[in-house]
């Protein structure tokens, strides 16, 4: 009798363990917890190395995530809708840009504020993008001196 009570002390505490790990793991993910923020999308050439879950970051702080990723069929053009966490008040001259974390980091959204005394609303469009970069095409450019 002994021995089914620990068999199910045993496996209840693995049970107890898994499910903590796969909270953990899916909250650092960002697919549960906080969504508290308001949606900005942007628009870009090519959104390569980024996708739902990714930072946005501002000078090297998360202050959101790209919700959603879509492909414009009359635009060709890759559609990211960010969210940006409540308190944080984007000037609407602010750029998007696709960055990247050096040679062999992956990439992430970067907001680079303006100046304007006027700031983004919840589901305005930021305008001012620049995609991401190929490092491949920038490298067979230096080796093959094209332009």
């Amino acid at each position: 009798m002994s021995e089914n009570v620990t068999e199910v002390a045993v496996g209840g505490a693995v049970l107890a363990v898994a499910a903590a790990f796969l909270f953990y793991a899916l909250g650092s993910a960002g697919s549960i917890g906080s969504t508290a923020g308001y949606p900005l999308t942007a628009s870009f050439r090519s959104a390569e190395g980024i996708g739902v879950g990714t930072d946005v970051r501002m000078a090297g702080v998360k202050i959101g995530s790209v919700t959603g990723m879509d492909l414009n069929a009359q635009t060709f053009r890759a559609e990211a809708t960010v969210q940006i966490n409540n308190g944080i008040e984007l000037p609407d001259d602010s750029a998007i840009v696709i960055s990247s974390e050096g040679l062999l980091g992956g990439n992430f959204v970067e907001v680079l504020p303006g100046g304007s005394a006027y700031n983004y609303k919840s589901g305005d469009e930021v305008l001012d993008t620049q995609g991401a970069v190929s490092l491949i095409s920038l490298l067979m450019k230096f080796v093959g001196g094209g332009e």
